[in-house]
């Protein structure tokens, strides 16, 4: 789970959305500070980035990059804090920005907030070296004893909230070592690398740090676990509020955890800090000791500001890695033994499960964070242990839930006792079918998840039912609701019931638009905000959702069009250039709608850039530029379209050559398989047989990172996991295979193919998304010519019928959930749009397909196979490029 989608939870019921557009009708905490509604002084310019408040003079020059302030609050001096700062600011004509409300403070000192920005309250912009000395040394008389907590990226000036940073000031972006497009710094020879901003403070390679920075760097260094009784083996985890780790006892050589807190960082929806719910904890502990399922406590001790809880080491596995073992699901066609099995081994440890919140309860105590990462199952599975009681409280105490995991968060209106008793609910589905984080955005569907359930695995009804019924039940109300819809009543359409289901996606789709706002069009992924432009990419934004409507039949969505003009020809400042993230798939979603004067203009813009600097990728790389490029130049007779396109296939074989700089991932989108593709179809555009060579390379190279897992399923091994999805994993690198395959024979790619097919044919994926979930396996199967043993028949109806698990309702019709399945979204690459596309291209007349990747005639009769030993290079050293306008 990515906790960072939490966050983009509040502002919207139904979507994920900006933090800083929540309703400020809320609690007096969403409303802004004095100091962010107050009037603009003269001669000075505000604007907003985000969720900061910026103000600087008129007129003024910020240097690129430099020693940065920055000042962290807490919720209750922040106000205080940020009056005193702005005053100062003002007075010395100094640029600074801040967080304007408590509640988008709250968010960047949560728990799961992101670490390296935790406790950046305001940051101060100092023309030099000399005057950011000056200004942290006044900053630090005038804030003196106030608390906030520690930066991690940054070092702390003295024992204050005033800390530093060497970074960028303006807005400038490269690519990152995975390609992504990131702040830059411009380094000792002029060029622009990552401005890295995680959670430990660095200084860049060539940054020389100012003298007067030497006492507060030699302070920094004096903290550390020296001398305790503790040797740290490795880290379990991190949050915002510290880490977990496990350590060996030096004077018993037991293994222990340790447990870091640190003050005033790491919030809870009380507002609770770290240092707060870890003595929480050991009180909880303390008073559930001699269970035997809850850890024991040891030791707690304090080191440099941060607090340790010493517990016992428990020895097992959290409940969580026992699905990808165990569950029947993750094969195609499980038998009725191993379903009964499962089912058999389900129920005895939901039976586990309950005794242990029943013993806590008979000590008084609520749990309140029951989900299945916080149940740790002994290695011979005959007990388990409950984890993390942080949250825990005397039941006379206990008010709303604070902590929670999103599939298992109780209603507003449960406490005590009957918090732990939902999460049992949920425990019942979970075990089962892991989709109750559906249940966040409609608990009505527990109904049909319990009615999946019932289809799939020999389980008591009433097991299922009693689930329900708690999940459904009103605190306030007498009795208990009714009982539970009829099975699958409570989608409106099934998604397999084309062509209604794709009217009535359709109409989500336009139920969803906002084309009032400047941001996006159709809501969708988180990424709509990671960047500028986000909100109009193909991937995750508005160029993405027209393509889908338009490619699957579903007609037109003319607003949606003006809104995307609009985008075009006044793109934001810091577009990337890309196709599923940029400008470059923007243009072709235009003129594949007949935009095309519009189109051209655009990528005229991003010839005038420097593209030539993108990775290699084909997400937001030159495998997608060129091959728009490539597209864009044939439809449109534009010839230098088509110059640029074979620079772009020069400079991704350039880079695929050089084994200094490999890409980072497998895949379509950050793989070889992009620059495969491209190659196959500039090989098709030119009649260039190196160019087939490229591409057997290319996917040569991506297949080297795959893995047989079980049922001889062809999987990208990423290390820690194995991914068969579209987008990162072995199902993206089989689309392109087809692709080669209809021009060459090629038995390690033929083997390979039967082995991905395998991977597209599981009974459940966790997502229902194009990129990372079933339906992009619908569109694989939909479209590969591969007809053999790995593939049976009914196969594209099993997996279309597997999104039914996943499918919602958006104002009564079928939608579908984002990533990590918190909110709905209409994107190509997580919702909506994707599974429209998916299913168009199983169902409809004339299937609907990615871009660059068409249907496929069946069967293909390919060329002879390459000759062994083929140069790898292009082969057109002689050709003069012309640089594009």
């Amino acid at each position: 789970m990515n906790k960072g989608y939490a966050v983009y939870c509040d502002a919207d019921a139904h979507f994920y959305d900006a933090p800083h557009r929540r309703s400020r009708r809320g609690p007096n905490r969403t409303a802004p500070y004095a100091a962010a509604t107050a009037p603009v002084p003269p001669g000075w310019q505000r604007h907003t980035v985000g969720d900061w408040l910026a103000l600087r003079p008129a007129g003024h020059r910020l240097p690129a990059q430099g020693w940065k302030i920055h000042v962290s609050a807490c919720l209750d001096n922040a106000e205080s804090v940020l009056d005193r700062l702005v005053a100062y600011c003002l007075a010395r004509r100094i640029a600074f920005k801040f967080v304007p409300s408590p509640y988008l403070l709250h968010n960047r000192n949560a728990k799961y907030a992101d670490r390296g920005a935790s406790g950046k309250f305001a940051t101060v912009y100092p023309a030099d070296d000399e005057q950011c000395r000056a200004v942290a040394g006044d900053l630090d008389v005038l804030l003196a004893g106030e608390p906030g907590p520690y930066i991690l990226s940054d070092l702390r000036w003295g024992r204050g909230p005033v800390h530093l940073r060497y970074g960028s000031f303006t807005q400038r972006h490269c690519y990152d070592a995975d390609g992504e497009l990131v702040p830059a710094l411009e380094d000792a020879a002029g060029r622009l690398v990552p401005d890295v901003r995680g959670p430990v403070f660095r200084v860049p390679d060539w940054v020389e740090p100012p003298a007067f920075l030497k006492p507060h760097l030699d302070a920094r260094e004096a903290v550390t676990l020296a001398g305790l009784p503790y040797t740290v083996e490795r880290a379990l985890h991190f949050s915002n509020g510290g880490g977990v780790y496990v350590a060996r006892d030096e004077r018993t050589g037991r293994t222990v955890v340790l447990k870091e807190a640190r003050p005033h960082a790491g919030l809870a929806a009380d507002g609770a800090d770290a240092v707060t719910r870890l003595h929480r904890e050991r009180r909880a502990l303390e008073r559930l000791s001699g269970l035997g399922c809850a850890p024991e406590v040891r030791d707690w001790f304090v080191r440099g500001d941060h607090h340790f809880l010493v517990l016992d080491h428990i020895a097992g596995e959290p409940l969580n890695t026992f699905f990808a073992r165990r569950h029947p699901l993750v094969d195609a066609d499980p038998s009725e033994q191993r379903l009964a099995e499962y089912t058999r081994w389900a129920l005895r440890i939901h039976r586990l499960v309950e005794e242990a919140v029943r013993a806590v309860h008979g000590r008084g105590m609520v749990f309140t964070d029951l989900h299945l990462f916080n149940v740790m199952v002994s290695d011979d599975e005959s007990k388990v242990t409950l984890l993390d009681f942080e949250a825990a409280g005397d039941v006379a105490e206990s008010g709303r839930q604070t902590v929670a995991n999103p599939g298992f968060v109780a209603p507003p209106d449960r406490r005590g006792f009957d918090i732990d008793r939902y999460a049992l609910a949920c425990l019942r589905l979970a075990l089962f079918l892991p989709l109750t984080s559906l249940l966040a955005i409609d608990r009505g569907k527990a109904a049909h998840l319990a009615d999946v359930v019932a289809e799939h695995f020999p389980v008591d009804r009433a097991f299922l039912d009693e689930a329900v019924a708690e999940i459904l039940r009103d605190p306030a109300a007498a009795g208990t609701p009714g009982a539970h819809p009829a099975p699958r009543s409570y989608l409106p359409v099934r998604p397999g019931d084309w062509p209604r289901s794709r009217a009535s996606m359709a109409a989500a789709l336009h139920a969803s638009a906002t084309p009032h706002r400047s941001d996006r069009c159709f809501p969708g992924d988180i990424a709509q905000f990671a960047r500028a432009g986000g909100g109009a990419s193909f991937g995750y934004g508005t160029a993405g959702v027209l393509y889908a409507l338009a490619e699957s039949g579903a007609g037109r969505h003319p607003a949606g069009e003006e809104w995307l003009l609009r985008a075009a020809r006044e793109p934001a400042e810091g577009t990337a250039l890309g196709f599923y993230d940029g400008l470059a798939g923007m243009a072709w979603t235009l003129h594949r709608l007949g935009h095309t004067e519009d189109a051209v203009r655009l990528v005229d813009r991003i010839l005038e850039e420097p593209w030539e600097a993108l990775p290699p990728h084909l997400h937001g790389g030159l495998a997608g530029l060129g091959l728009a490029l490539d597209s864009l130049g044939a439809s449109c007779g534009e010839g230098g379209f088509d110059e640029a396109a074979q620079r772009c296939t020069d400079l991704v074989a350039g880079a695929l050559r050089d084994t200094r700089s490999p890409l980072p991932r497998a895949g379509l989108l950050y793989g070889a398989a992009g620059p495969a593709l491209l190659f196959v179809r500039r090989h098709e555009r030119t009649g260039d047989d190196a160019l087939l060579d490229l591409a057997a390379d290319a996917l040569g190279r991506d297949l080297d990172r795959c893995r047989a897992v079980g049922g001889g399923a062809l999987q990208v091994d990423e290390g820690w996991r194995t991914m068969p999805y579209l987008g990162a994993g072995s199902v993206g690198i089989g689309m392109v295979l087809d692709d080669y395959l209809a021009h060459r024979d090629d038995e390690r790619f033929a083997r390979a193919g039967q082995g991905i097919v395998t991977a597209a044919r599981s009974s459940f994926y966790v997502q229902p998304g194009l990129m990372r979930g079933a339906a992009g396996m619908v569109l694989y199967l939909s479209r590969t010519p591969y007809r053999g043993p790995a593939l049976h028949e009914g196969d594209v109806d099993r997996l279309i019928d597997l999104l039914t698990w996943h499918a919602m309702t958006y104002r009564g019709h079928l939608a579908f959930p984002g990533e990590q399945m918190m909110r709905l979204s209409m994107d190509l690459s997580t919702g909506t749009a994707g599974c429209l596309l998916a299913l168009a291209a199983a169902r409809h007349e004339s299937p609907a397909h990615l871009p660059f990747l068409p249907p496929l005639a069946r069967p293909h009769e390919p060329a002879p196979a390459r000759e062994p030993k083929q140069s790898t290079s292009v082969r057109r050293e002689e050709r003069k490029h012309h640089e594009p306008a």
